[in-house]
C-alpha cells in the first residue's frame, strides 16, 4: 500500500531533523512525538463529536494541529471555565504589581463595596480562598448560576450566599467568587479585567482578548466567557513552561508557577486536586496540571515532557459530561505522553515508519504563522 503523504513527509523529515532547531539555527533538533500516535489521535478525535479544534505542542514548538469544525485555530471561542486558569496568571501579576498584597490579604480590605446583608465570616475569606474555590460561600453556579446571572448586582449576590463551609476548607465550585476577584482587580486598578489581560498577557505574548461579556455594573465576566482562540490558549499554556518568561521578558512573577501548582482542594466530582485555577492530576504515570471549561475547552501543561495540550469543543448545552472529559483525558494519556515516550526511545526501539512529528504549516498549505505544525486536513 502506498504511504499516505503526510507519513511521507515525516519519514523524509525524520532524515532531516538533525539539522532543524525551532529557532533555525543549528544544533540538536527540538522533541517530537511519534507520527502514528499522532495520526491515531487526530482519527481518535474525529470521532467525538463536540470537538471542535486540537493542538499539541512539545519544547514550544506545534507538532499537531487539527480544527474539526467550529471556530478555527486562530479564530477566538468561548472558552467557559477554562477563564478561570488564565485569570489566576492576571491575580498573580496584581499581586506582584502591589496591587493586592499577596495571597492572605482578606477580600474585605480589597472591595469598596460591600453588601450590608454580609456575614461576619465574609472577613475570614482571603484571596488565596477565591483562588483555590475555597472561600466557604455557597456556590452560584450549577443550579444556583441562572438566578445569579439574572440578579441586578452580581458582585453583592455573591458576597450574600450563605457560608456551607468555613473559609479555607472544602473546595465549593463557583463562579461567584472567580468574578468577585475580577471586580477586586478592576477596583485596584481602576482598569477594567478586560484592559488587564490585554495589557499583562495580551501585548507581551502576542496574543488577542476580545471584550467577552459584562456584569450590569460593567464589570468583566469573572472565570467564565472570555474569549480567545485554540493558538493564543496554546502560547498561554506554554508561557507555564517558561517559567514565566516568553521571548526574554518576565510575565509571570517568579514563583507564582509553583503556587498556582501547588494542591491546595480537591474536586468533588473528579477527585482531582485544585491549585490556584489549575486542576492537578496524573495521566500515564505524569504529573499534569489543566484547566478545564464547560463542554469540553482543556489546557493541559506537562511540565516533564514539554507538552502543552489545546482542545476547544462545543461550548453550548447540552454538555457532553464528564464521559467526554475523560475520553479527551485519554487522548493526552494515549497518543500524545505515549507518543513522545515513543519518540524519546532510542532510535533502535522505533519503527522507520513512525517518526518523530514535527512539521512546518507550509508544508500542508495552511494559513498564518510559522511554527511548525502536523495537520491532516479539517472538517467543517
Amino acid at each position: 500500500m502506498t504511504p499516505r503523504l503526510p507519513t511521507l513527509l515525516l519519514m523524509l523529515l525524520t532524515l532531516l531533523s538533525p539539522l532543524l532547531r525551532a529557532d533555525g539555527s543549528g544544533g540538536a533538533a527540538p522533541r517530537g512525538i511519534e507520527a502514528d500516535h499522532l495520526q491515531r489521535m487526530i482519527e481518535r478525535a474525529g470521532a467525538l463529536g463536540p470537538i471542535h479544534a486540537l493542538l499539541v505542542s512539545r519544547d514550544g514548538i506545534t507538532v499537531a494541529g487539527h480544527h474539526f469544525a467550529g471556530p478555527g485555530l486562530d479564530a477566538p471561542t468561548n472558552i467557559k471555565s477554562l477563564s478561570k486558569t488564565v485569570q489566576s496568571a492576571l491575580a498573580g501579576i496584581a499581586i506582584e504589581r502591589g496591587l493586592i498584597e499577596n495571597v492572605d490579604q482578606p477580600i474585605t480590605s480589597l472591595l469598596a463595596r460591600l453588601p450590608a446583608d454580609a456575614e461576619p465570616k465574609l472577613a475570614a475569606v482571603t484571596v488565596d480562598h477565591l483562588l483555590s474555590m475555597r472561600a466557604g460561600l455557597g456556590s452560584t453556579s450549577g443550579r444556583n448560576y441562572g438566578r445569579w446571572v439574572a440578579s441586578d448586582d452580581w458582585v453583592a449576590h455573591a458576597l450574600s450566599r450563605p457560608f456551607v463551609d468555613p473559609p479555607g476548607e472544602r473546595m465549593q465550585y463557583s463562579t461567584g467568587v472567580w468574578h468577585i476577584l475580577s471586580a477586586i482587580l478592576t477596583e485596584r486598578s481602576g482598569q477594567s479585567t478586560l484592559a488587564l489581560a490585554r495589557r499583562w498577557l495580551g501585548q507581551p505574548l502576542g496574543i488577542h482578548f476580545p471584550a467577552w461579556p459584562q456584569d450590569p455594573d460593567g464589570i468583566y465576566f469573572g472565570g467564565n466567557d472570555m474569549l480567545m482562540s485554540p493558538r493564543d490558549l496554546l502560547t498561554f499554556g506554554e508561557l507555564y513552561l517558561q517559567n514565566g518568561r516568553n521571548n526574554g521578558s518576565t510575565v509571570l512573577p517568579q514563583g507564582w508557577i509553583e503556587q498556582s501548582w501547588i494542591p491546595r482542594a480537591r474536586s468533588p466530582w473528579s477527585g482531582d486536586d485544585y491549585g490556584y485555577g489549575w486542576f492537578i492530576t496524573e495521566l500515564a504515570g505524569e504529573r499534569v496540571y489543566y484547566g478545564r471549561g464547560y463542554g469540553g475547552q482543556l489546557l493541559h501543561v506537562v511540565p516533564a515532557l514539554g507538552i502543552v495540550v489545546v482542545i476547544t469543543s462545543r461550548p453550548t448545552p447540552p454538555s457532553a459530561g464528564g464521559s467526554y472529559v475523560r475520553a479527551l483525558h485519554d487522548l493526552v494519556a494515549a497518543h500524545v505522553i505515549a507518543g513522545a515516550r515513543a519518540a524519546d526511545a532510542p532510535s533502535g526501539l522505533q519503527s522507520r515508519s513512525s517518526p518523530s512529528a514535527i512539521l512546518t504549516e507550509e508544508q500542508f498549505g495552511v494559513a498564518k504563522g510559522s511554527r511548525p505544525m502536523y495537520k491532516t486536513g479539517s472538517r467543517h
